[in-house]
């Protein structure tokens, strides 16, 4: 087996433990962010999905129609989330810099979503910013939690998808792009470092899946419907064959570290 096919088959085996992982996390803080919910009175669904993000930079409509490809957003969402006080509109002047998240921006809405050439960027609100840094402090309490008997990996894996993300960044598509690198405001803990970078890691996988069906004429709809069979293990070869592209700045033993970590904290 060449080192091409070890890397795509390594792809293969660890995304389905990167979901487990992941999705343990948000399992484990359910009742308190449903508390946290509560207590802000926020439709709070685009806070918890990009909380790493939000902080960090603007949203663009071509980075939020590549995150949410399999349930699109259309303007009217947007005018939704605005009207909310989650979002708020920030039109890019050429030569002018974007005014700061949390920052009053201009309202309007023009273009379909995907549509970028007015240079309209959505930003967080600071009431959303501040949902953000609440919901940071539950996911470090889960996570110290949730991973106690194994706090000594944390580091070591921590620091190994740092670098996948650093790597990742030459072969992610419009979704990647749009969430990394995460926020990582000085102090963050291990368990959340690991757990956003994870959740950005999933999303250059999403980008290398659609990379493949649409590179076989696919569209969103017409995979999410396909049945199995070869046509199906045909995309699925190609999406691992993508995915695995950051994993080569890795060393074996590195990557076998990376994935024993992870399965432990299953």
């Amino acid at each position: 087996m060449s080192s091409f096919d070890e890397l795509a088959g390594y792809a293969a085996e660890i995304a389905p433990v990167i979901d487990v992982v992941h999705v343990g996390v948000h399992a484990a803080s359910g009742r308190r962010c449903q508390e946290l919910v509560a207590r802000s009175g926020l439709d709070a669904g685009l806070l918890i999905d990009l909380r790493y993000v939000l902080p960090a930079r603007p949203l663009t409509r071509e980075g939020l129609a590549a995150v949410y490809r399999y349930d699109p957003v259309d303007e009217a969402w947007i005018a939704a989330q605005i009207a909310r006080g989650i979002l708020i509109e920030d039109p890019v002047r050429d030569g002018a810099a974007p005014s700061t998240p949390g920052a009053p921006g201009a309202s309007g809405m023009s273009g379909a979503l995907g549509a970028y050439g007015a240079r309209e960027v959505l930003r967080a609100t600071d009431r959303a910013l501040a949902f953000i840094a609440e919901l940071y402090g539950i996911h470090a309490a889960v996570t110290a939690e949730l991973w106690a008997a194994h706090a000594g990996r944390l580091p070591v894996l921590t620091r190994l998808t740092g670098r996948l993300l650093t790597a990742a960044a030459h072969s992610g598509g419009p979704a990647f792009a749009q969430v990394a690198p995460p926020h990582e405001p000085p102090g963050t803990p291990d368990g959340v470092l690991l757990f956003n970078r994870l959740a950005a890691l999933r999303l250059h996988r999403a980008d290398a899946h659609a990379a493949a069906w649409s590179g076989a004429g696919l569209t969103a709809g017409q995979i999410v419907a396909m049945p199995p069979g070869p046509a199906r293990d045909a995309i699925e070869a190609e999406t691992n064959r993508r995915a695995a592209a950051p994993y080569e700045t890795l060393s074996a033993r590195e990557r076998e570290t990376l994935l024993d970590g992870l399965r432990t904290l299953l």
